[in-house]
């Protein structure tokens, strides 16, 4: 008999990818990547999973890859866990006949001008935006809504390029940046300028037409915006969580979303519950951790029981509040050494400490997501509990940074 494999298309090793081989390994599936190059997963030796080289944006090389594993596997199912590959993922799955997302609504969705459009058009709550392509229609737009203003690329992950221009020193600034040529664009050139939504962060994750929970989290200080922290669940009013999910729901309706997983992203302002980006994918790392420690909810082997076929199930096996503390280099550096992890990890309640660096390796703070170099999780009967558990462990915690010579 022929052995059952899920296909995993370029399946980050930061985060989400040692999740999705477990969970597939867990279901009795075999675990096969398809990357363009393999030897950045570094998860794949120790989690005993099979890669194959092969270009990721090459729709007709993953088509001929996926039909040779047909000829020695039974494939149940072709996934991803960002949202880079994902619209690909959804051509793939049509082509083989399998369960997956429409790739049309989430290539409307990766584009966060036309996602913008989309949502406003159906009445949903949104900031004021505009659509730039040279920096004389940033300063326009910008003078138009008023500062201090978002500018970000129109297409792009993990708030990179993503700033608050407060004057229009940093808006020069930051446009000439964009378009410099410094940043890397994965598309023509399009910068968004939008209104500064203020307010708590909120952040909805979906599977199906289903809200799992709300999660609430600290994105950082601006101008630049990386976590700090995030809080399952959010402490909210029955009242608002239910008119946070109703603006889910009508985010999913205006895109054409409503399979596999969602994540939503909101600011609460005066306005209430102001949607800031629509995601077509799972939250990142360690959202799961704390959906399973919250609820007993594994959202990353309920995804792929969808991309199975199979049903999936979201019922809540116990009620408890989880929290990530995200750690951030305070200087650019070497990182000599981190001191106290293990006591951290040994405090009780504490489930996960986890680094995506090692020492003697140098830290260039980027002003986005890249710029988190571990977490600490923890879980509790109760908020407070679970705060004082996460303050404790991470005042144990001590990184030696030694500032670049500048020679």
């Amino acid at each position: 008999m022929a052995r059952r494999a899920l296909i995993l298309v370029e399946t980050k090793s930061k985060g989400l990818g040692p999740l999705y081989v477990k969970a597939a390994q867990h279901l009795g599936l075999h675990p096969i990547l398809l990357s363009a190059d393999p030897g950045q997963y570094d998860y794949l030796a120790t989690e005993s999973a099979e890669a194959i080289g092969v270009d990721s944006n090459d729709l007709n090389a993953l088509i001929s890859e996926c039909s040779k594993l047909c000829a020695t596997h039974d494939i149940a199912g072709i996934t991803a866990a960002g949202d880079l590959f994902y619209a690909t993922i959804g051509k793939l799955c049509r082509h083989f006949n399998l369960p997956g997302p429409n790739p049309a609504s989430v290539e409307r969705c990766c584009d966060k001008f036309t996602q913008r459009k989309l949502l406003a058009e159906a009445g949903v709550p949104t900031p004021a935006y505009r659509l730039a392509t040279d920096a004389k229609e940033v300063q326009s737009f910008a003078a138009e809504i008023g500062l201090p203003v978002i500018v970000k690329p129109a297409v792009g992950t993990g708030s990179r390029g993503v700033r608050l221009c407060r004057s229009l020193e940093e808006l020069v600034d930051h446009t000439k940046y964009l378009l410099s040529g410094e940043h890397v664009w994965r598309s023509a050139p399009r910068i968004l300028v939008e209104e500064f939504a203020q307010g708590p962060y909120y952040c909805a994750e979906l599977i199906g037409d289903k809200v799992v929970e709300i999660a609430a989290g600290d994105s950082g200080s601006p101008p630049y915006f990386v976590f700090r922290k995030t809080i399952v669940p959010a402490p909210l009013s029955d009242g608002d969580h239910h008119h946070m999910t109703d603006v889910s729901l009508s985010c999913l309706r205006a895109l054409g979303l409503g399979w596999g997983p969602t994540c939503i992203e909101f600011r609460w302002t005066n306005r209430g519950p102001v949607v800031i980006e629509v995601n077509p994918r799972l939250g990142g790392v360690p959202d799961p951790q704390l959906f399973q420690l919250a609820y007993g909810v594994d959202i990353v082997t309920e995804h792929i029981k969808l991309a199975i076929g199979e049903e999936c199930d979201l019922r809540r096996k116990h009620s408890h509040a989880a929290a990530a503390r995200y750690l951030v280099a305070d200087r650019d550096g070497i990182l000599e050494r981190i001191d106290g992890d293990r006591l951290a990890a040994a405090v009780p309640g504490v489930a996960e400490v986890e680094w995506y660096i090692k020492p003697n390796a140098p830290i260039v703070r980027k002003g986005d997501l890249r710029d988190i170099i571990g977490y600490v999780i923890a879980a509790s009967p109760s908020h407070a509990q679970t705060e004082a558990i996460l303050q404790r462990a991470v005042d144990l915690i001590d990184l030696s940074i030694t500032p670049f010579d500048p020679s």
